[in-house]
C-alpha cells in the first residue's frame, strides 16, 4: 500500500464529534435586581411586604418618642411652675412681702403710690426697734395693712407738749417729719380708747405715728398696737425709680 493510500482518510474535511445536550445549552444570563419585585398577582413580595412593616414600626416609634418628649417637656414646665409658686408662698409667707402705700401718712418719707419691701425673717428672732418703720394689721380693720413709724416701746412712757414727742421725758429729734407739730388726736370712734398723757405703752404694745404729723391716723387715734399684728419692717422703696432708697 502506497503512502497516498495509507493518509487518505485526512485529505478530506475535519469529523467533528456532535455535542452533548449539556454543551450545546447556552450559558445562563446574570439575573438583574428588581427593586420592587411583584408576582404576578400585582401584590408585593414577602420581602418587600416585611421592609414595610419594618418603616411602619420605626415611624410608630419615632412618633412615641415624639409624644413622650412632649408630655416630658409638660411636666418639666409644670414642676417648675409648682416649685416656683411653693418658693414664693414661702418668701412672700416669711421673709418678704411688696406694699404700695396709698396714702400720704408717711410724707415726706414715703410717697402715695411708692412701692417698698418689708422684711419678715428677722421678726421671728428680733423685735423692730425704736425708729424703724413697720407694716401692721389696722386695728380698726384687721383686713388692711398700716404703716407707720415705731416711736416707743412697752413699758415707755409717750408725752406731746407744745408740738413735740417725749419719750422717757426726752424730746425726740425728728427730721423724718419736715417740722411739722405733733399735737394729740382724738380717739377713734370705732374703738373709743382712751388715751391721755403722759401715755405708758402697755407690754406686748408699741407706740405707732406717721412721719406726716398733720394728716395721720396712729396711735393717737387708735392707741397702741399690738406687736403680735407687726407684719415685717420695711426696709428699701422699690419703685419708681426716682424714689428709691432704703428706710
Amino acid at each position: 500500500m502506497s503512502y497516498n493510500d495509507m493518509n487518505e482518510g485526512i485529505t478530506g474535511p475535519l469529523h467533528v464529534s456532535k455535542p452533548t445536550d449539556a454543551q450545546s445549552k447556552p450559558a445562563p444570563k446574570r439575573m438583574r435586581q428588581v427593586d420592587n419585585p411583584v408576582n404576578d398577582a400585582g401584590q408585593y413580595s414577602s420581602s418587600q411586604a416585611t421592609q414595610e412593616s419594618y418603616n411602619d414600626q420605626v415611624d410608630a416609634i419615632e412618633e412615641d418618642g415624639k409624644v413622650k418628649t412632649f408630655l416630658k417637656s409638660v411636666l418639666d414646665f409644670l414642676n417648675v411652675m409648682i416649685i416656683a409658686f411653693i418658693v414664693a408662698f414661702a418668701i412672700r409667707q416669711y421673709a418678704l412681702e411688696l406694699y404700695i402705700v396709698p396714702t400720704g401718712s408717711m410724707l415726706q418719707t414715703i410717697q402715695e403710690q411708692d412701692m417698698l419691701v418689708g422684711e419678715k425673717l428677722s421678726l421671728y428672732f428680733t423685735e423692730p426697734e425704736v425708729g424703724d418703720i413697720i407694716t401692721f394689721r389696722d386695728p380698726v380693720d384687721p383686713n388692711k395693712i398700716l404703716i407707720k413709724r415705731l416711736i416707743a416701746k412697752e413699758g415707755s412712757t409717750v408725752d406731746l407738749k407744745d408740738g413735740s414727742v417725749y419719750v422717757d421725758g426726752n424730746k425726740l429729734t425728728e427730721p423724718y417729719t419736715s417740722g411739722q407739730k405733733s399735737e394729740p388726736e382724738s380717739p377713734s370712734a370705732n374703738l373709743g380708747l382712751p388715751v391721755s398723757y403722759p401715755f405708758v405703752v402697755p407690754e406686748g404694745y408699741v407706740w405707732v405715728m406717721g412721719d406726716n404729723r398733720g394728716n395721720s391716723l396712729d396711735s393717737r387715734s387708735f392707741g397702741p398696737v399690738q406687736k403680735s399684728v407687726i407684719t415685717s419692717r420695711a426696709l428699701w422703696i422699690v419703685w419708681p425709680f426716682e424714689d428709691v432708697k432704703m428706710l
